[in-house]
């Protein structure tokens, strides 16, 4: 299937499976063959108003059916999808309409406001369609309108191994955010890789996506796994953990995709809201480190295992995940998915035996062509074939994988290596402290001193010195953090991850080095 299109991969599985849901939510089902028709309709649209092979359309949409059906209207039409995170501001969403010389825009009304800010700066745009019946201009097309026209799309000729499906733009922690080329046959050889190492079950498994669907994770494993493999998935437009477990009870859903700070939160729910989780059956975590403890304590209470893996945005994302049928290792991110390889490198592009930390680099079809008009950027990141993650790991005997740190996240005290996440894991610990994160702070005598920043429990009560207290007992001196911050929340992105870059630039303001 990896040689195949999107659209071809898609369309042989509505042959496959015309009858069954695709997408289920509370207030009805969705299956593949209606979604195919909304998708083709779409596609259809997009080419009368112009759109040729390869333009790109950016897609701003909520979880949903309409964000389903537009994204495969794209891509059947022949387009490049490039979602817009919904959190970002608009001058940067001008700059990745701007960049990706976007030409078409799917919005959703619910996004009016933010839609109206930027919409006539967009150089580039030639066309917009709305979904909903309040369009932002007068000129802009109704998803509605669209629909009700029974056409289809002219045929597009396309190489999957060359051909883009979309650009994803990462989170621009330096600089820029730059835009990984996704191919067609990156995302159909990633979404098969992800049923194989899953364990999904076609015309059984439901798949709740929370996590917003302009995110990797959830549009491969989420959206486009389910699209291609005849499997349901179950849009939840927002993260609650009340809401998610409505969805879940209604739709019976059997998978749950999240990051560890979701699962955190669900931790917390009262046992008559956690018996709606009763039919998932699999948990998987991705998008940050998961807790060892944390991990232990859902899996206690809910009973059901959690998976977890990783993977970059260039990397289609999915590398690697632990098995569900085991074995499992909590704390690593598992073996490779089928079809993919991984090395531990050195920063010469040298493999490094097992158990020596190193550069995690990827090779395989679920590879990015590289950064959208960014050969530079995209020569760095590459040991020729081997795609550089920027994370720090090592490599078991058993050809398991453990992420150490992000490279960019190393402390470095009186020349001694401190990984961030070690320290995180002891203060996941303690029975006091909900959430955690480190991060380094330049220091004159030691290069780097340790910083922790902790949200207590809501019946905890916590002080700097019995935290590092704490980590006296269970981390060298070297890693014991020199400050303990103790907040009501730690900022975050769309999907839950943790933004550590927002924890340094506050160490910044306060020690006057930048002026907020």
């Amino acid at each position: 299937m990896s040689q195949s299109t999107i659209p071809q991969a898609f369309r042989a599985a509505v042959e496959r499976h015309a009858d069954q849901p695709l997408v289920l939510t509370p207030q009805g089902s969705h299956s593949f063959s209606a979604i195919s028709q909304a998708a083709e309709r779409i596609a259809a649209a997009l080419q009368r108003a112009g759109l040729r092979p390869g333009d790109r359309v950016a897609l701003y949409a909520i979880n949903g059916p309409e964000f389903v059906q537009s994204y495969l209207g794209i891509v059947l039409a022949g387009g490049v999808v490039v979602p817009l995170n919904l959190l970002i501001g608009d001058e940067e969403i001008q700059y990745i309409l701007e960049d990706a010389g976007v030409s078409a825009l799917v919005y959703h009304q619910a996004l009016a406001e933010r839609v109206d800010a930027f919409v006539d700066r967009a150089a580039t745009l030639r066309c917009a369609c709305c979904i909903g019946e309040q369009p932002v201009r007068e000129a802009h097309y109704r998803l509605a309108d669209w629909l009700a026209v029974a056409d289809e799309p002219e045929p597009v000729a396309c190489d999957p191994a060359e051909g883009l499906a979309a650009i994803l733009y990462t989170s621009g922690t330096t600089g820029q955010p730059k835009g990984a080329m996704l191919t067609h046959r990156n995302l159909v050889a990633n979404t098969a890789s992800v049923v194989q190492a899953l364990g999904l079950r076609p015309g059984e498994d439901r798949l709740l996506v929370v996590l917003p669907m302009f995110h990797a994770f959830a549009a491969t494993v989420g959206m486009l796994t389910p699209a291609l493999h005849g499997l349901a998935l179950v849009p939840v437009p927002r993260f609650d953990p009340a809401l998610v477990g409505e969805h879940i009870a209604a739709c019976r859903a059997t998978v749950f995709l999240g990051v560890p700070s979701m699962y955190n939160l669900v931790l917390r729910l009262p046992d008559e809201q956690a018996a709606q989780w009763a039919s998932i059956r699999l948990g998987v975590a991705g998008g940050a480190a998961m807790p060892v403890d944390l991990l232990e304590r859902f899996e206690t209470r809910f009973g059901f295992p959690i998976v977890e893996g990783d993977g970059p945005t260039e990397c289609g994302p999915v590398t690697c995940v632990n098995p569900p049928a085991g074995p499992r290792k909590p704390g690593s991110v598992g073996p490779p998915v089928p079809g993919v390889e991984m090395a531990i490198l050195d920063g010469e592009g040298h493999p490094l035996p097992d158990g020596e930390v190193g550069e995690i680099c990827v090779c395989g079809p679920n590879v990015m062509k590289g950064y959208w008009n960014r050969p530079e950027a995209t020569a760095e990141s590459f040991f020729g074939n081997w795609f550089r993650t920027g994370d720090l790991g090592y490599r078991d005997a058993d050809g398991y994988f453990f992420m150490v740190d992000r490279i960019k996240d190393l402390i470095i005290v009186n020349g001694m290596n401190v990984y961030p996440r070690m320290v995180e894991e002891v203060l996941y610990r303690h029975p006091d402290i909900l959430e955690a994160a480190v991060v380094g702070e330049p220091h004159p005598s030691h290069g780097e001193i340790v910083v922790a920043h902790v949200v207590p429990r809501e019946d905890g009560a916590l002080d700097a010195a019995a935290v590092r207290a704490w980590c006296r007992e269970h981390l060298g001196a070297h890693q014991v953090p020199r400050k303990v911050v103790i907040r009501d929340s730690l900022p975050k992105n769309a999907t839950g991850k943790i933004l550590k870059r927002e924890l340094r630039r506050a160490g910044e303001i306060e020690r006057g080095v930048i002026v907020d």
